[in-house]
């Protein structure tokens, strides 16, 4: 069965809007991930802590709302199990791009993440019955050889710590699968609060386990400064808010559509890596971006234009 949003939305307009809000959340979502590289970096905070104060206080910053909107019923989801098992996974995602954005440029980790929309568009398309043509796996193909352009992963520099954004991106591609077959039956704010509780418990048990075994990449600590605090709470808003972009993004758009606008996340990647820490984007990471951007809008107006074709042969 096709759980595109096309069934419903001929003229398409509500396809790009999804493509429009999933472009501005992988804009904002990477200075989540340069806060926690600096809260590991310079706040000497543990990749495992800051993951549990991301999902803790995005828990905070989205219960307010709950009871703003629409009151405390919708912290009742019609499939709490099923919410609370993407925040896990999603929790243990964030932990391994956190540690891997602890030892590694923020531009370096996002590269090697990217075969993440592979996963995911072979995924949808085997799961979901999302039609991929020739011109969009080509245009992926151009995105991801643009990501590869930005930083080439190394191997032999960074060891075994290069195979923790390929890890990640196995299991966000799960987690954003999660988003799109888990439907309509919550609302975007009850999900991402409820994933938010998953996050927490998942994080919370991880801690103490990564703690006991004195694993140093798992020690408690407690925010050394109000600074530190400031910026863990705006890290867990970022999560909750964006997160709700991301959730709306993919009830009005198909999976195969939205995964190549997760690159638009190497732009802002290379921005705050270089402006925060230090890392001078060369001009091999210029034309990366190049790719990137211009894959992505080819996509959309490869997707635009065989809407409107469809709409037209409707009217006829």
């Amino acid at each position: 069965m096709n759980t595109t949003a096309s069934t419903t939305d001929p003229s398409g307009a509500g396809t790009m809007q999804g493509v429009a809000l999933m472009a501005v959340a992988m804009l904002l979502l990477p200075c989540m991930d340069a806060i926690a590289k600096y809260m590991a970096t310079f706040a000497d905070m543990s990749p495992g802590q800051v993951t549990f104060y991301r999902f803790f206080f995005q828990v905070v910053c989205t219960i307010p709302l709950i009871f703003t909107a629409a009151g405390s019923a919708m912290l009742r989801p019609k499939r709490p199990w099923l919410n609370l098992l993407r925040g896990a996974i999603h929790g243990a995602a964030s932990l391994l791009f956190f540690a891997a954005v602890k030892y590694m440029p923020l531009a370096d980790v996002f590269a090697i993440y990217f075969v993440e929309p592979f996963i995911l568009t072979a995924m949808s398309a085997a799961f979901l019955g999302d039609r991929v043509g020739w011109r969009r796996w080509l245009a992926i193909v151009v995105g991801f050889g643009g990501a590869l352009i930005v930083i080439q992963p190394s191997f032999v520099l960074f060891g075994w710590t290069a195979l923790l954004p390929v890890a990640c991106a196995f299991l966000y591609s799960i987690y954003l699968f999660m988003n799109r077959a888990i439907g309509n039956a919550d609302s975007p704010l009850t999900m991402q609060t409820i994933a938010g509780f998953g996050g927490t418990i998942f994080m919370g048990a991880a801690l103490f386990l990564g703690s006991s075994a004195g694993i140093a990449d798992f020690e408690p600590s407690l925010p050394g400064s109000l600074f530190g605090l400031v910026l863990l709470v705006i890290l867990g808003a970022l999560s909750g808010y964006a997160h709700m972009l991301v959730v709306r993004a993919f009830r009005m758009a198909p999976l195969s559509l939205l995964a190549p606008f997760q690159y638009f996340e190497i732009i802002s990647a290379t921005v705050l890596g270089y402006a925060i820490f230090g890392d001078f984007p060369t001009p091999s990471k210029w034309l990366g971006i190049a790719i990137i951007v211009a894959s992505g809008l080819f996509i959309i107006w490869r997707e635009h234009r065989s809407r409107k074709l469809r709409a037209d042969i409707a009217l006829d």
